[in-house]
């Protein structure tokens, strides 16, 4: 039924019961009317208004759900559908909402494969320029002062030896920088190795404490599952070294159920309903591309859990090659 008949037959109704009632009750209006007659008109006023209002309500609620669905949606959060109820353009109007969610969605997650694949690969690229390039050029920047230490006056000796550890350390982050961007340790000894060394890297050069429990017998998983798990295990810690104020994390990746679980717990000040930054986006996204659930809530001692599951019949069997 059409949304203008449901309308027009809900008030016809209210009428027609109004109608039937003046017809067949002992009610009447003299002229001038009295005052019972006029507060007995009043309240047959107020029931039918009270009645078509509550009618209408109950017609028009798929649209205030649909209305409502709108305004909170988030195709971060994927799945959110509205159940088909009503008849006639309203359920029509109901699954119209439910297909563009659906193509949105799709069409969100064909972007992402393609930005983040970009991503990846500028990453990869700059990793290799630094390793080729500033990391060769300071290399012989850093024999060449070796090989002059000896050669100097004993007056400009311990400047020479300042600018070579000067030039040491600078070929040290440019190497640590190039690692972050590319982790190769990932391609060559896998994510368990990868995650080892990462959480090592932030406890050498940060005053966060990470703790991990990453067991050897994983389930195998896709080169594109390792590196969202390795990427989002990253953007968390990197976070947490930022903005929480924390002293100490926890990393923890675990077989679960039909999927893999990766756990990161800090003692942080915690989320304290801020808005979800770049980051944390970033991190629903790549959760996206592999199936995988982010959920970001309070700690069990305070501070701030992240969590991802991701299933692993996803990862095997529905993934194309990686980035």
């Amino acid at each position: 039924m059409r949304l203008f008949w449901r309308v027009f037959w809900l008030n016809a109704l209210v009428g027609v019961v109004a109608t039937v009632l003046l017809m067949v009750g002992p009610w009447t209006v003299s002229v001038p009317i009295r005052l019972i007659e006029a507060v007995v008109l009043v309240a047959g006023l107020a029931v039918m208004l009270a009645l078509n209002a509550a009618l209408l309500r109950w017609g028009l609620a798929p649209l205030d759900r649909l209305s409502r669905l709108m305004t909170t949606v988030d195709l971060l959060r994927p799945g959110q559908r509205l159940p088909v109820t009503g008849s006639g353009e309203v359920a029509a109007l109901i699954e119209a909402f439910n297909q563009m969610l659906a193509r949105l969605e799709a069409e969100r997650g064909a972007s992402s494969i393609r930005a983040l694949s970009a991503q990846e690969g500028e990453r990869r690229r700059i990793a290799r320029e630094l390793h080729d390039e500033i990391g060769q050029s300071l290399t012989a920047v850093l024999l060449e002062l070796k090989r002059l230490a000896d050669r100097v006056p004993e007056s400009l000796r311990e400047d020479v030896r300042y600018t070579q550890e000067t030039t040491r350390t600078s070929l040290e982050d440019v190497r640590r920088i190039a690692r972050r961007l590319r982790p190769d340790v990932l391609e060559d000894l896998g994510l368990v190795s990868a995650l080892t060394a990462l959480t090592t890297q932030f406890a050498t050069h940060t005053a966060l404490r990470v703790r991990r429990h990453l067991p050897a017998d994983l389930p195998p998983l896709s080169p594109q599952t390792e590196l969202v798990l390795y990427r989002i295990a990253q953007e968390a810690l990197t976070n947490t070294a930022r903005h929480s104020d924390a002293t100490a994390a926890e990393l923890s990746l675990t077989h679960q159920g039909g999927g893999v679980l990766l756990r990161i717990d800090d003692n942080g000040k915690g989320l304290n309903g801020a808005p979800e930054g770049a980051g944390i986006q970033g991190m629903r996204e790549r959760a996206l591309l592999v199936g995988g659930q982010l959920t970001l809530g309070p700690g069990p001692a305070g501070g701030t859990r992240i969590s991802l599951q991701v299933p692993i019949t996803v990862s095997i069997a529905e993934e194309g090659p990686p980035p």
